[in-house]
């Protein structure tokens, strides 16, 4: 049988050979927005025409169903989650429940990745930012729409969360409750929300894989190399300046490199190698400043010459009052700055 539907995406009448996608009618969450966006970045679904209707017989012709039918079959494409009984997660390591946006990543996401990326899918670079998107972008969104909180519900927030949130502004493309719009408006806004959701989505991942896998990179590097620097491994020095923090606890992780095997202290330049050097200490945790070993207290908040007649280390720059980062005029002053702290 012939199959002419229109597409809410395009406007235009499509044939027999266009696949389709079917969503719920109504007030729509930011779940199956993204999901439908992530759906048309794939091969087999980038032409699909959607339909949004909660008409069973409808909904039977579409090639793939997400948020709505009460059905979780992969082998059928249909991925819904509002089902009694439903209790799929990400993996045996997440405890979120699934919405249809972590359902559609879920099978999907290393596709999405790289078919954004033109990276081969079954790399190792695509099987890292895909963790990571789930872990950071994709989680939340399921949580969201299952009515799950970011903390115990006996505490009581100290501040209302922002209007400004993903999820709260795909919200706000829903009509108003005193605000009338025809079915195709209502559609419309629907797509203004899935490629707002997933323009926001595509940029992440950009983002990830022009900076933050670089950065990766230079840590990975800087880690191997870790004994070249110090006999204790405990002192990392990166060519380059670059987001650290939360690439090395990873990969500590991974590694095993916890206790008396964790890194203490980061050299970096400031700008160029032959330039001026930091030493940071490395946090406890990767946005926090409490340090797993301080720079010395003796040399907090002192600058110049007087540091470094305290400290014994020429070139000395600065040690800030909080002992977690200084600075000095060479690489080797920042690396005696390191290697003093280790005993002190």
């Amino acid at each position: 049988m012939q199959r002419i539907s229109r597409s809410i995406f395009s406007g235009n009448i499509l044939n027999s050979m266009s696949k389709l996608i079917g969503t719920h009618s109504g007030h729509f969450h930011c779940d199956e927005a993204l999901a439908v966006w992530m759906l048309r970045q794939t091969d087999a679904f980038k032409d699909a025409s959607l339909v949004r209707t909660r008409d069973p017989a409808k909904l039977a012709e579409a090639d793939v169903v997400v948020d709505v039918g009460g059905v979780y079959d992969p082998s059928q494409h249909k991925y819904d989650h509002h089902q009694r009984g439903f209790v799929e997660t990400f993996d045996e390591k997440h405890s979120t429940k699934l919405s249809s946006a972590g359902l559609v990543y879920k099978h999907f996401g290393r596709e999405v990745i790289a078919n954004l990326t033109s990276k081969p899918e079954n790399s190792e670079e695509i099987e890292t930012i895909y963790q990571k998107i789930y872990n950071d972008f994709i989680e939340a969104l399921d949580a969201n729409d299952n009515g799950i909180s970011a903390y115990p519900s006996d505490l009581t927030p100290l501040f209302k969360e922002s209007p400004t949130s993903l999820p709260s502004r795909v919200g706000q493309k829903n009509p108003a409750w005193n605000e009338e719009l025809t079915d195709p408006e209502i559609d419309a806004r629907f797509v203004e929300a899935s490629n707002m959701a997933g323009g926001e989505l595509k940029d992440h991942i950009h983002g990830l894989t022009s900076s933050w896998l670089p950065a990766r990179s230079l840590v990975v590097d800087a880690l191997e190399h870790r004994n070249e620097v110090h006999l204790s491994g405990r002192i990392l020095a990166l060519e380059q300046s670059c987001p650290w923090k939360e690439h090395l606890m990873d990969l500590e992780n991974e590694r095993g490199l916890t206790g008396d095997k964790s890194i203490l202290y980061v050299l970096y330049p400031e700008s160029k190698p032959e330039g001026n050097w930091r030493i940071q200490c490395v946090p406890t945790r990767p946005t926090g400043f409490e340090n797993r070993k301080s720079l010395p207290e003796s040399w907090r908040g002192f600058r110049d010459g007087e540091l470094s007649q305290i400290s014994s280390v020429e070139g000395c720059i600065f040690v800030h009052a909080g002992g977690f980062i200084g600075g000095n005029k060479s690489r080797h002053g920042a690396y005696e700055m390191a290697r003093l702290s280790l005993d002190l």
